[in-house]
């Protein structure tokens, strides 16, 4: 009988570990608090919305756990690897579509996908066989070799999604990706990561302003403030809340009204 390879069950045993966890995590922009002792758990195949208002420390948690930020406080692991020490391992596991939009506008769809490849060290034959996999699932293989400019606002996230699966990640972050679409692109791109979770088994982590983003079934962070009001799926946060819906739910433990 040969040894078992200690490195691989290693890996293995972390790949069983919650997608991401974040633990007593604080970050403050001088005076001003923007995150507080915040604890988050995603675990892999689950769709999670992150609910926040605008200012609620959304974008700053995804700062943080893309490293764009230094986190002082707390711990941020993914899959098991901590972000500040093993940080190749956990962020090459991660894809990430940012609010802000980051295609190159007069470079084409495709040329956009090859410069991401090559950023992560993939080859050109494996980038085009893997381009034309995600291209085809985000219904955009017929506008391979339009340029950005070209594309619709709903087209154009659609790219930056299959941009950030690539490099075959296992959790995917979007931060607001949705913000200045239609309802008909809103509707469709929510469709698309969903689908996305029930096929590759994909840790999600959605993060919008929107409480008509979220279904029965899935799983809820809200924060207001840097902090974590609650977490749990739909029916946990409204049964913590003492609430029937989710928008209840929310506007009792917010204080406010949310969007819609």
């Amino acid at each position: 009988m040969g040894h078992s390879d200690p490195t691989l069950t290693q890996h293995q045993n972390r790949e069983g570990t919650a997608a991401l966890e974040v633990s007593g995590l604080t970050h403050d922009f001088g005076s001003t608090r923007a995150l507080g002792d915040v604890a988050v758990a995603i675990h892999p195949g689950d769709f999670t919305v992150l609910l926040g208002q605008n200012g609620a420390g959304k974008t700053t948690l995804y700062s943080l756990v893309t490293r764009l930020y230094n986190n002082r406080t707390g711990a941020i692991e993914i899959f098991g690897y901590d972000v500040r020490r093993d940080s190749s391992q956990a962020l090459t596991r991660i894809g990430v579509v940012f609010q802000q939009p980051t295609l190159d506008l007069d470079l084409t769809v495709e040329q956009n996908l090859h410069y991401h490849a090559a950023l992560h060290g993939i080859s050109r034959g494996q980038a085009q066989e893997r381009l034309e996999e995600e291209l085809t699932r985000s219904g955009l293989i017929n506008r391979r070799h339009h340029k950005i400019r070209q594309l619709s606002g709903g087209q154009r996230r659609r790219v930056e999604i299959s941009r950030a699966l690539m490099h075959r990640p296992k959790m995917l972050l979007l931060d607001e990706p949705t913000v200045g679409l239609d309802i008909g692109s809103r509707q469709d791109i929510l469709d698309h990561v969903r689908s996305l979770c029930r096929e590759d088994g994909l840790a999600v982590l959605w993060a919008t302003h929107l409480i008509d983003e979220i279904d029965e079934g899935e799983q809820v962070v809200i924060l207001d403030e840097g902090k974590v009001l609650a977490a749990g799926g739909v029916e946990e946060v409204c049964k913590q809340a003492g609430t029937a819906t989710i928008r209840e739910a929310f506007t009792t433990l917010v204080g406010k009204e949310p969007e819609v």
